[in-house]
């Protein structure tokens, strides 16, 4: 078989043709130094701010710190295996994590990487973990509600969809479990809830993650774990990635609720890394950037336009503070850069009122914009008359004897406590919020013993669903309170209260 000149040389010239398509430039830089998570490289003169890098051993790190002779970069995880004179490669991408719908019912780490065991996830899209917010162009006003299921929160400090509220107190009051209850509550509605655990122990994320799945939660909950075990680096892109996640909904005209627990936490791990890198200390050893820190996260939290699909992000941010200092550095930072705040004060926690909210600290900057017209106008009156207990009961201290209209405020004050008291994991809906406190605030209750109250309202809402489930459906169908809707129920609490019966026990405060 005779060779052809011609043949060969054709193969050989796609062969070269294949060859040069393969050649790709590479930048690459040295490790100069290596510790605590942060490695100085040199050689990357074109890296950008915030892109991946790839240290030996498919280890990711980012970049933090441009300076003049090198580059600074946070790296994610273990720093055990790198060592000074590795080669870095940079990536070409920004720090990003896969979104979708594959995320519900999954426990991930900031990476998008699973933590669950159960198996690979697989997303066809990837948001930027630092993205830009919406513009006031690109926005519209908060002015639809996003139910806790919290008679507190939803009568008086309302959340609406695109709001951002803070969630404030000491440790162990209670803050957790008011976030785990909203979340509860979104169950059968249209709002995906993204829960974010910056630095708590694997335990308690655990705990969380079991409470959602007995509540049936998991199904349309994203739950995001930074341990405290993990890197600093890890705790500090953890909410940029929960608010990623959230952004995946938003911008598709759906809705979604984050969770950031907790942003005290988030802080500290940025005061390590900004310290490492030498960046110069502030006021608490906090960089002088730590506003800008949590102001460019929770302002990705946004009402969209309805010519963007009107998607909206919620955020709830939570932050611990030490023995009831709400004036500190990082609370002041978030509350002046939130729709308002849910204070939760020791003192009312430790008396067994409980959610322990402190109604006059607590405020909504949204207000009744963010509720439905049934909770407004039974909300409104409930707010003036604790206002007015709150502010009698200090002086009923000192005096003993007290004018008629005092003493009938300091009982109605009494029993509206009672029932804005409420169980752990145990939201109600917007009907049976309405129907108690309208029994409260039109003094169907005023004759009662207050140890009565809570088996009044149990009872109520038995009643209520057996004998005017109609009333119910129209009040969270509806959602307005009309002056017939009003009659309906006043003749049907006045006609269970005929029937209730106080024990001898309940007479005697017992």
């Amino acid at each position: 078989m005779a060779l052809r000149p011609e043949e060969i040389s054709s193969v050989i010239e796609k062969e070269l043709l294949a060859y040069e398509h393969e050649l790709a430039m590479e930048k690459v830089g040295t490790v100069l130094s290596v510790g605590d998570s942060i490695a100085r490289i040199y050689g990357l003169s074109e890296v950008m701010m915030g892109e991946l890098l790839e240290f030996p051993g498919g280890i990711m790190g980012m970049v933090l710190n441009l300076e003049e002779h090198s580059v600074g970069a946070a790296v994610f995880g273990s720093d055990r295996s790198i060592k000074e004179g590795d080669t870095v490669r940079a990536t070409g991408r920004i720090a990003s994590i896969p979104v979708g719908p594959a995320l519900e019912g999954r426990v991930i780490n900031p990476l998008g990487e699973p933590l669950d065991g159960e198996g690979p996830i697989v997303c066809k899209e990837r948001n930027p973990i630092e993205a830009r917010v919406p513009s006031v162009v690109q926005r519209q006003p908060v002015k639809e509600p996003l139910m806790t299921g919290l008679k507190a929160i939803d009568s008086m400090i309302p959340i609406g969809r695109g709001q951002r509220e803070l969630i404030i107190g000491d440790r162990q009051t209670g803050k957790t479990a008011i976030a785990i209850d909203t979340i509860i509550n979104q169950r059968g509605g249209d709002v995906h809830c993204i829960y974010v655990a910056i630095g708590q122990k694997m335990s308690s994320v655990a705990a969380v993650v079991d409470l959602l799945k007995r509540h049936h939660a998991m199904d349309y909950t994203t739950v995001i774990c930074a341990p405290a075990e993990e890197a600093a680096s890890l705790l500090y892109i953890a909410p940029y990635a929960g608010a990623a996640v959230g952004e995946y909904y938003r911008d598709r005209g759906q809705h979604a609720l984050v969770i950031y627990d907790d942003l005290s936490k988030h802080a500290a791990a940025y005061r390590q890394l900004a310290l490492l890198l030498r960046r110069p200390p502030g006021r608490e050893a906090y960089p002088g950037d730590v506003f800008y820190l949590h102001s460019r996260l929770l302002e990705r939290a946004a009402k969209l336009h309805d010519s963007l699909g009107g998607g909206s992000l919620t955020a709830l941010p939570i932050i611990e503070t030490q023995a009831a200092d709400v004036s500190a550095y990082i609370p002041t930072n978030v509350i002046s850069i939130t729709d308002g705040q849910i204070y939760l004060e020791p003192d009312l926690f430790y008396a067994g009122i409980r959610p322990a909210i402190n109604v006059g600290i607590s405020v909504s900057r949204v207000g009744g914009n963010a509720q439905t017209h049934a909770m407004k106008s039974v909300g409104g009156k409930l707010r003036l008359d604790m206002a007015q207990y709150r502010e009698l009961a200090a002086f009923a201290q000192f005096g003993s004897d007290l004018d008629k209209a005092t003493l009938a405020q300091l009982t109605r004050g009494q029993r509206l406590t009672e029932v804005l008291k409420q169980g752990q994991y145990e939201p109600l809906s917007l009907a049976d919020q309405v129907v108690i406190i309208f029994a409260g605030t039109n003094g169907f209750l005023d004759d009662l013993p207050v140890e009565a109250v809570r088996r009044f309202e149990v009872e109520l809402r038995a009643f209520m669903d057996k004998n005017y489930h109609d009333v119910l459906h129209e009040i969270n169908t509806v959602k307005k309170m009309s002056d017939a809707l009003a009659k309906k129920l006043e003749k049907a609490i006045g006609e269970f209260k005929a029937t209730f019966r106080v024990s001898q026990e309940e007479k005697d405060g017992i």
